[in-house]
């Protein structure tokens, strides 16, 4: 038997430099695909999930992502006062209840490890769950963390989601060196941040979605510096096997947007949009007109 994951991270203290001038004055978290941001949509595939506690690790300048999941009374009033309960049902599906959410600030950018660190009172001694916002997975079935959590029942332990990427891109990522692989499942024999090119032991990268136990906070209480001078996550989960402990990687089931990127960003908007029924249709026949007249001006 397995703990039940009731409680996640999201790690969004970043101050979201490559969106600038954007991100001056709004965090990223707040950007929207099409008509929620970044963060309603880890919200929701938590809840999905079975979380019931929200710890975001933030920083400076985050006020508008809190007050975002607050309630926003003048504006429920005047939906209510002009009958318009769509759009009622729709703010109030953003609202969480008192006591759900919790904040803790990281001072210093020092990692995303720091950052998951940064939470570790509010975690205490049960396994959680991590949610990259920048990491948007579109999926036709359960959620990635959903079924993350479904295969963590089986295998206890830490788990990470994964996916295959061409191999001039895995020094991008955290990479796995794995022991056995039985499909969706492939038991880990060690993990590189960031290897350099040609010296990656796989092209399974790790993506923004883990399950981990609380001995991955007391590895990363060490503060050990790792890639890029930062304290890295993947290294305290690299941690876990050499003290005996497995973890798996996870190839889930859907297609992963790195909106943390402007490109990424960009193809996330488009492709959820042409999922929307209400624009596919306007939306689609944009994108063919361009196309073809930026193909005849080539």
């Amino acid at each position: 038997m397995t703990n039940k994951v009731t409680k996640a991270i999201f790690p969004v203290a970043g101050l979201g430099t490559r969106f600038l001038p954007a991100t001056k004055s709004i965090p990223k978290e707040i950007m929207t695909l099409v008509d929620r941001p970044l963060i309603q949509y880890a919200i929701d595939e938590a809840r999905a999930a079975g979380i019931e506690e929200f710890i975001f690790v933030t920083s400076r300048g985050k006020g508008s992502l809190e007050d975002y999941f607050d309630r926003a009374p003048i504006l429920e009033e005047d939906l209510k006062a002009k009958g318009k309960d769509k759009l009622l049902d729709i703010l109030n599906a953003t609202n969480m209840p008192s006591g759900a959410i919790a904040y803790v600030r990281q001072a210093k950018a020092l990692g995303l490890g720091h950052a998951i660190y940064c939470a570790s009172r509010l975690v205490g001694d049960e396994p959680f769950a991590v949610i990259l916002p920048d990491d948007v997975i579109a999926t036709e079935g359960k959620s990635c963390l959903q079924q993350m959590v479904d295969a963590y029942e089986e295998t206890g332990g830490s788990m990470v989601a994964c996916m295959e990427v061409p191999e001039d891109k895995a020094s991008a990522y955290g990479i796995l060196d794995v022991d056995s692989d039985a499909g969706r499942l492939a038991k880990v024999k060690a993990m590189v941040e960031k290897p350099a090119p040609g010296t990656q032991p796989s092209n399974l990268a790790v993506i923004g979605r883990y399950i981990l136990t609380p001995d991955v906070l007391k590895n990363l209480g060490g503060f050990r510096k790792g890639a890029g001078g930062e304290i890295q996550l993947t290294d305290a989960i690299a941690d876990e096997i050499t003290q005996g402990r497995h973890v798996h990687g996870y190839r889930f089931e859907g297609t992963r947007y790195d909106c943390g990127s402007k490109a990424g960003y960009l193809q996330a908007t488009v492709a959820f949009g042409l999922d929307r029924p209400e624009l596919r249709g306007e939306l689609m026949e944009f994108l063919q007109d361009i196309v073809s007249v930026k193909l005849a001006a080539e």
